[in-house]
């Protein structure tokens, strides 16, 4: 794969501090989400690339890595061995493993178009895979494991992707309520055995993005709402978004800031049971008046 510059995806120096980078990240994300841009191809692919930069920046342990790698940082991120001895040893002996070509070289041309082939699928088919130790097993391969980068919209509506391992084409099925850290164990697609003998196991990791709009926990999700302080004193309705449409809300009278408001079945579809959904927790925060638009509302009574 071609190596990405996360620093030039985001729009940051290279010496960017922690803070700089959640900035561009959130102005980024909120600019190119899905909802914002419904059926535009480009602004959801850039969105997946923003997300994944910033899961790598955002990091301090993986950003060393990416720093000290270079352009190796694809092949070797998921491996289980010392990278620092890897890097040293990579310096001295001043080779480069980065895949430098056409990805359909690499996944064959059975891809479809429009799936995602993010770096993070090379482990898949070179040596790097935390399955290498096992390929000294006297009898099977060793399993292979890999990470692989989703956004909070395909954890909510489920996902397909499709690659070529071991010259077959192989199509795996993200289901609606996939969480963060989720395993995906595909059978005798690892690594071979030394001796001819059956492979190991493939294990795809999930890692669920930051979404700049909602924070999940579990089943449910958080967004936070901001409410003018009319509508906060005398009540009235508020637009809030979901990730399956926007829906009015009502604000009840007196409401302040910290109130929070659910909407049941706004939430996450449980995975094991996907017609049933978590709740969407919104927040209030009251916006206060600007001193030179000062309101005077002593008259009303709440």
């Amino acid at each position: 794969m071609n190596y990405k510059d996360y620093y030039k995806i985001l729009g940051v120096k290279k010496d960017a501090s922690a803070k700089d980078i959640k900035k561009a990240y959130r102005k980024l994300a909120a600019k190119h989400h899905p909802d914002k841009n419904p059926d535009d191809k480009l602004a959801e692919e850039k969105f997946k690339e923003i997300n994944e930069a910033n899961e790598v920046l955002s990091d301090r342990e993986k950003r060393e890595k990416y720093d000290t790698l270079g352009s190796n940082w694809d092949a070797y991120q998921n491996t289980g061995d010392d990278w620092r001895d890897y890097a040293n040893q990579q310096q001295n002996r001043r080779n480069s493993y980065s895949y430098q070509g056409d990805p359909s070289d690499f996944f064959g041309q059975g891809a479809q178009e429009g799936d995602d082939f993010s770096s993070f699928f090379e482990t898949f088919f070179g040596a790097g895979g935390q399955g290498a130790r096992g390929q000294r097993a006297a009898n099977s391969g060793g399993d292979t494991k890999a990470e692989m980068p989703i956004t909070l919209l395909e954890a909510y509506q489920g996902s397909k992707r499709t690659f070529e391992i071991h010259n077959k084409n192989l199509r795996i099925t993200i289901k609606p309520g996939s969480y963060d850290g989720l395993q995906l164990k595909i059978k005798g697609k690892g690594q071979q055995s030394a001796n001819g003998g059956h492979r190991g196991d493939l294990y795809i990791i999930l890692r669920v993005q930051q979404d700049p709009q909602f924070e999940r926990k579990g089943d449910n999700l958080i967004y936070n709402a901001t409410v003018d302080l009319y509508t906060a004193l005398l009540g009235g309705k508020i637009e809030v978004p979901t990730l399956s449409g926007s829906v009015k809300v009502n604000i009840p009278k007196g409401s302040e800031t910290g109130k929070t408001l659910r909407l049941k079945g706004k939430g996450m579809p449980k995975y094991s049971k996907p017609s049933t959904y978590g709740d969407l927790l919104v927040k209030l925060t009251i916006s206060m008046p600007l001193k030179k638009n000062k309101i005077y509302l002593k008259n009303y009574k709440v």
